[in-house]
């Protein structure tokens, strides 16, 4: 794996020059050679912050959380798991690290926030210190699941659904298991009372429903109208979230 790891370095950088990107490089690293446990960190800061990225990270990375809780469970979960439990957990709470500053940024630049956990998630932003990228060493793991067990107040970002969840396990919809400390953002429903939503959810809202008119155009008209509902949806979640946002200052 780590020849693996040099080749690939040779290739990037033999596109980069090829391509004529040169800023793209991967220059000589003054600490050593990249090996198997730096690579794995750089590829899950690069998965994590996908569209349901953590989701893929956990599978990529061998283990599905939201099934199996390696902290809890005998023989499997106390072998070799335990490292990628460790993974998840620092990839989780720098994401919700980033969530957080960039929620703290669009307030800041004049973005309205809707939801139930609005004033939470105001609150949230406020305190939760901003990311600004430096060596993450293995007793960061520890500092991390720490953060992530501060239940009502760590925020996590679902694009899929076009909000913020400011996560509080009672108020959950998702049907979290008992003690985890993180959505299951692949099972987000309306109206949980975790949902925060900003001017910029509301934008992309209207864009999807936008995209889903152009592609019910296209369809039978059995499909095109059960589309249509979809898009329909999206209009009523931003207008709805037009109709009761409200500034930071107003909120507190």
């Amino acid at each position: 794996m780590n020849r693996r790891i040099e080749d690939f370095v040779v290739w990037v950088n033999q596109e980069t020059e090829a391509q004529g990107l040169p800023e793209q490089a991967i220059p000589v690293d003054p600490h050593g050679a990249i090996r198997m446990g730096r690579f794995r960190r750089t590829l899950a800061w690069h998965i994590a912050r996908r569209p349901g990225g953590l989701i893929a990270l956990a599978i990529q990375y061998g283990h599905m959380r939201t099934v199996l809780d390696a902290r809890t469970s005998s023989g499997y979960g106390t072998r070799s798991r335990r490292g990628i439990h460790s993974v998840l957990d620092v990839e989780t709470a720098l994401a919700a690290a980033d969530t957080a500053a960039h929620l703290r940024d669009r307030v800041a630049a004049g973005e309205k926030v809707s939801g139930p956990a609005a004033r939470r998630a105001l609150t949230a932003a406020a305190t939760t210190p901003r990311f600004e990228g430096r060596i993450v060493p293995k007793t960061f793991a520890k500092k991390a699941a720490n953060f992530l067990a501060r239940d009502g107040v760590v925020l996590y970002d679902n694009p899929d659904s076009f909000l913020i969840c400011a996560f509080k396990h009672d108020n959950a919809l998702c049907d979290p298991d008992p003690g985890e400390t993180a959505p299951r953002q692949y099972a987000c429903k309306q109206g949980c009372g975790n949902t925060v939503r900003t001017d910029k959810h509301a934008r992309q809202m209207r864009e999807k429903a936008n995209e889903i008119d152009l592609k019910a155009s296209l369809l039978p008209e059995k499909l095109a109208k059960r589309l249509r509902r979809n898009a329909d949806n999206f209009r009523k979640m931003a207008d709805a979230h037009d109709a009761t946002a409200q500034t930071a200052e107003a909120l507190k």
